[in-house]
């Protein structure tokens, strides 16, 4: 016999679209020298939204030598507030991923972090050293997604509409949401992927349909960008006809970003995106420069293309 709170409709329309789940670690993978994969579960995670793509979550992580604090039973935004009100000491840090996985049978959810290399005389941040000392049973607060809402694809940018050529670009920290498209794609799909990794060692194979091409791109001791940067810069010297046609129809003034002072962050959600569709994700300045070469020096439309600075060199989140 179903319980109560068992019976009650699971998908509701005032259910909030994303809520914390405290989660443990239950796997620590790695991936390549600098990616790593952990696997967290909970009961409660079969509830866990399975949209995928693109999908932001944060993961607020305890003190060292701290246990997790403890959130209200709250959904939404609630914990926001609640950590706000919190004193500046007791304000566990957070930052922001992509969904990689989730085995709702199982209670499981996998998140893919980059292991970033720090250069001497610097530390680790909050997340780097969790990371680094990462193992099973380490709590933290998963804020992300709940199936039972059906507001729960909130946090995706993928929106190609009715496009049938696509180009998708980023560095290591865009690799998941990346992979996670590719793997989303219908088997007709045709463009490409292109993304920069900080070594050779960390070039990962990806599930993707057979018209799509992927390049990962090894940046060993390049600056941040290069690689990437040249190989669309190659990528549109090849495509000018396609980009022709995706010319805006009058003239495009951008908008000056700070990126000391704001978010990079331009997404359209006009399901009649045209032919071509570009998806453009990683360190802000790489970003920036980017989003000035597609709309500016091609005439782009801006919208026909997502354009995310994930993170600014020598900038914290939060």
């Amino acid at each position: 016999m179903l319980s109560l709170e068992d019976a009650q409709p699971l998908v509701r329309t005032d259910r909030p679209g994303y809520r914390p789940w405290r989660a443990r670690v239950s796997a620590v993978t790695p991936l390549s020298p600098h990616f790593t994969r952990v696997t967290f579960r909970d009961e409660e995670l079969k509830f866990f939204g399975t949209d995928l793509l693109d999908q932001r979550i944060k993961v607020i992580f305890p003190f060292p030598g701290r246990p997790l604090f403890e959130l209200p039973d709250t959904e939404g935004n609630a914990w926001w507030d609640f950590w706000r009100d919190l004193p500046a000491e007791d304000q566990a840090p957070f930052r922001t991923y992509t969904v990689r996985d989730v085995r709702p049978t199982l209670g499981e959810v996998d998140v893919d972090f980059v292991v970033h290399s720090v250069p001497a005389g610097a530390e680790l941040g909050p997340a780097g050293r969790w990371l680094l000392e990462a193992s099973a049973g380490d709590e933290v607060y998963l804020v992300g997604p709940d199936a039972r809402s059906i507001h729960s694809a909130i946090g995706i940018d993928w929106h190609p509409g009715d496009a049938t050529r696509l180009l998708l670009a980023g560095d290591e920290t865009a690799l998941p949401a990346i992979a996670g498209i590719l793997s989303a794609l219908p088997a007709d799909a045709i463009g490409d992927a292109l993304i920069e990794v900080p070594s050779s060692g960390d070039i990962i194979s990806l599930t993707h349909p057979a018209g799509v091409n992927v390049r990962i791109l090894p940046r060993e001791d390049a600056e941040h960008g290069a690689a990437l940067t040249a190989a669309v810069d190659e990528w549109l010297a090849g495509h000018g006809e396609l980009l022709e046609a995706a010319r805006a129809p009058r003239g495009q003034k951008l908008n000056e970003v700070n990126l000391d002072t704001e978010i990079l962050w331009e997404t359209p959600t006009d399901e009649d995106s045209g032919e071509f569709y570009a998806w453009l994700a990683g360190e802000s300045g790489v970003i920036k420069q980017l989003r000035r070469t597609l709309v500016q020096g091609h005439g782009v439309d801006r919208r026909r293309v997502a354009f995310m600075g994930y993170w600014r060199i020598g900038k914290a989140e939060n």
